[in-house]
């Protein structure tokens, strides 16, 4: 995907658990250099070293491409983010809490810093130029080794001080509790792709290639893979009709490593949701359309509209 052309350029930077991925987006909306690099992991200056790391890919990117000198930055990460502070409120993976990255990253880079949510503004792009650019009351839900989502109603984020859509940890039954109980989980335990997997492994004893792996084995007539996968499945239906119930979403966008499954994955998601749902809105299920790079051109985005004061 190419960005529409804008006044200048921008610096684009998503940081990861794992890895940074890092760019140049020219005032033509060409993205330049996009390289990626692993996250430095320093428990006693977790911010502090990303943002040393983030310098450094500035003066890489500047010294490669001299004709596209950017006059802002943009930088997602991941956790709970107040962007209205440019605040990293906290990171279980790498380490932060309340950690002032709009602040630091602006003395480090020298030109002005647009601070947010790596799935809020992965979300945004996807919202507004992928699968669910028609509708306006939308979760972008991305379900890989755990899950997170951004929120959508009227068009317009739900942040909430970097709070709202925290629906890993949002509660769902149980189903290892037993018939009958009322015993409840978080989704991310039950319906995220690493849990899948696990739950696999500790149910059967075999190992086996994440969650692809379990629903191969589910095709082939495993009992228990088949099982894993229908609480899973269970467990998203379960939540995208609370969401539904609460803020009254008419689409959903499913994003991450389990989202690749495609209609193995929405097809019996839909009629679990069919199922459950009565007199409300019936959303449209639909998987992510923009990728990998959705992050990286978010925070791009985020860079050009603090460079022209939109919000």
């Amino acid at each position: 995907m190419v960005l529409g052309a804008a006044q200048s350029a921008v610096l684009s930077f998503d940081v990861g658990g794992t890895d940074i991925k890092a760019g140049v987006v020219d005032a033509s909306g060409t993205v330049l250099g996009m390289r990626r690099v692993p996250t430095p992991l320093d428990p006693a200056r977790p911010g502090e070293a990303v943002l040393d790391r983030l310098a450094e890919l500035k003066a890489e990117l500047a010294s490669e491409f001299p004709q596209a000198p950017a006059q802002a930055a943009g930088i997602i990460v991941p956790g709970i983010v107040d962007s209205a502070a440019g605040v990293g409120v906290y990171s279980a993976n790498l380490g932060w809490r309340n950690f002032p990255f709009t602040a630091e990253a602006e003395k480090r880079l020298g030109i002005p810093v647009a601070f947010d949510h790596d799935v809020r503004s992965a979300a945004a792009v996807e919202h507004h130029f992928g699968a669910s650019k028609e509708f306006s009351d939308v979760v972008v839900m991305v379900v890989g080794t755990g899950i997170a989502a951004a929120v959508f109603s009227g068009g317009k984020a739900v942040t909430a001080g970097g709070f709202a859509g925290e629906l890993g940890h949002a509660q769902v039954p149980d189903p290892d509790a037993g018939p009958g109980s009322t015993g409840s989980t978080i989704l991310e335990a039950v319906g995220s792709a690493g849990a899948i997997a696990k739950r696999y492994h500790r149910a059967s004893g075999v190992s086996v290639d994440g969650a692809r792996g379990v629903l191969l084995r589910a095709g082939e007539g495993d009992a228990i893979a088949s099982r894993i996968w229908a609480d899973a499945l269970d467990a998203l239906a379960f939540t995208i009709c609370q969401c539904v119930n609460i803020i009254g979403t008419e689409a959903v966008v499913l994003g991450g490593g389990l989202a690749e499954a495609g209609d193995d994955l929405l097809e019996p998601l839909r009629k679990r949701v069919d199922r459950i749902l009565d007199f409300q809105r019936r959303p449209q299920l639909i998987r992510a359309q923009l990728g990998q790079d959705a992050g990286l051109l978010g925070a791009a985005l985020n860079a050009r509209a603090l460079l022209e004061g939109t919000p």
